[in-house]
């Protein structure tokens, strides 16, 4: 038929003068002519197809923003990235392409969520019907139970609180620390430990120890654990002395204290007369008897331990420096200085000694102190117990404050450029040190001015 109207075309052609024969309205589509309204229902029949297909692979891929042209072809659009078949189980939007895109049920549906936001909930009434509800829980009241340390953990627990307590000296702390733990037997335990670690550390430490018994006898611990604490104490001394010599007499000052601070009874040492085999706890409860006797004659126990370092007042460790060089300048043993200047613990306030060292030296008379002076100074520098800088900040006080020592030593000028180039000569300071020296010109011209 399509070839009968091809010929009968083409003769219609050549018999209207060769003139082309154009008919609009009749379109050859896969080998077949038809005419206009064929042609829409085709197109249309396409385009259908085409929706049922993206709806079909929309659930799959909903993300590519597939869409029709106008001519029924499939547009694929860039605008929504892909999505993973996890972050679209995750996605609260309707997914029938429904709504407004909001959150289903308001936010307060699916997986980890207790509800709507801003709800609050009431309490919930206990049903008596349902087979799971026992009476006996109704009025139960919940609480956290720390379990009693043991001896190891007890150790492992204190000791750090204790030696950071040597570091800080706040026994506020120490007492919120141990009220958290369930110290249970091990009670009696913590002054035990506390001054078996003060045997071995220094004198402000065995005074900061004392300050925390009587600190904490009372609040945290009773007086009975003080007592059961210092019993341990007096029956592990033979052992305690093979560590530390003179255990016996501080675990003797230790009691004394305790008694003076009314943690231990005044009856505590004389229960022991008459019972007592050991001689290190015979020593330790005869020097305590000794301090108790002395107190009565005026001895203040609460301070036989002395104060460390930063705690003392300034004007006592002026005090304490000038009894040292006095005592050294009578005996002239300069590895006992030594001792006594180390046993102050401020080495940040050396710069002190050295003042008072130079200016005893110019406030005394003859060279016998003028080279004692020098000698101790060059073995505190060797030693390193006074280093540089503290050494440098001990001179250069001394040449701020020359004019005024000028008033009361008038050979004050004279003397100190003595005793700066024997310094310099000895080692003890540097050519910075002793180029800052005052000179004596400089002074008298001030003066005569």
């Amino acid at each position: 038929l399509a070839e009968d109207l091809r010929e009968s075309f083409v003769s219609g052609e050549e018999d209207n003068g060769g003139h082309l024969l154009s008919n609009k309205n009749i379109h050859e589509i896969n080998g077949n002519w038809l005419s206009s309204s064929s042609n829409g229902i085709h197109e249309a029949r396409l385009k259908a197809k085409a929706k049922r297909r993206l709806r079909k692979n929309s659930s799959r891929d909903s993300g590519r923003g597939d869409s029709l042209s106008d001519n029924g072809d499939v547009a694929r659009g860039t605008l929504a990235a892909p999505t993973s078949p996890k972050s679209k189980l995750l996605d609260r939007r309707s997914r029938l392409g429904k709504g407004r895109g909001l959150p289903k049920k308001g936010g307060a549906g699916g997986k980890g969520v207790w509800g709507r936001s801003g709800e609050v909930y009431e309490p919930e009434q206990v049903d008596e019907k349902d087979p799971n509800y026992d009476e006996a829980q109704e009025n139960c009241v919940y609480e956290t139970v720390v379990p009693p340390l043991d001896e190891r953990d007890f150790e492992k627990t204190v000791t750090p609180i204790v030696q950071e307590y040597f570091e800080h000296g706040d026994t506020n702390e120490v007492a919120e620390l141990l009220a958290e733990l369930n110290l249970g037997p091990m009670r009696s335990e913590v002054p035990t430990l506390a001054v078996s670690m003060a045997l071995e550390a220094k004198a402000s430490q065995r005074e900061l120890t004392s300050r925390l018994l009587a600190d904490l006898c009372g609040p945290i611990l009773s007086y009975r654990d003080m007592e059961n604490s210092f019993d341990k104490l007096l029956r592990e001394l033979p052992d305690l002395v093979l560590d530390t010599p003179g255990a016996s007499q501080f675990v003797g000052q230790f009691i004394a204290r305790a008694v003076s601070d009314r943690i231990l009874s005044k009856s505590y040492i004389e229960s022991y007369k008459g019972r007592v085999d050991c001689k290190h706890t015979r020593a330790a409860l005869d020097r305590a008897a000794v301090l108790l006797k002395m107190s009565l004659g005026g001895l203040r126990i609460d301070n036989h331990w002395g104060t460390g370092g930063g705690q003392r007042p300034v004007t006592q460790l002026v005090k304490e420096m000038n009894l040292l060089l006095k005592e050294y300048i009578l005996s002239g043993d300069t590895k006992e200085a030594e001792r006594c200047l180390r046993e102050l613990e401020v080495p940040h306030f050396h710069h002190e000694f050295v003042y008072e060292a130079i200016v005893m030296v110019l406030e005394s008379k003859g060279m016998k102190t003028f080279n004692m002076v020098l000698q101790l100074l060059k073995s505190l520098s060797a030693s390193s117990i006074i280093t540089v800088d503290q050494m440098r900040r001990g001179y250069e006080r001394v040449y701020m404050d020359i004019a005024e020592i000028n008033i009361d030593v008038p050979r004050a000028y004279f003397i100190l450029e003595q005793i700066v180039d024997k310094s310099f000569s000895m080692d003890i300071i540097g050519v910075t040190i002793r180029d800052l020296c005052p000179c004596r010109c400089f002074f008298y011209y001030r003066a005569h001015i």
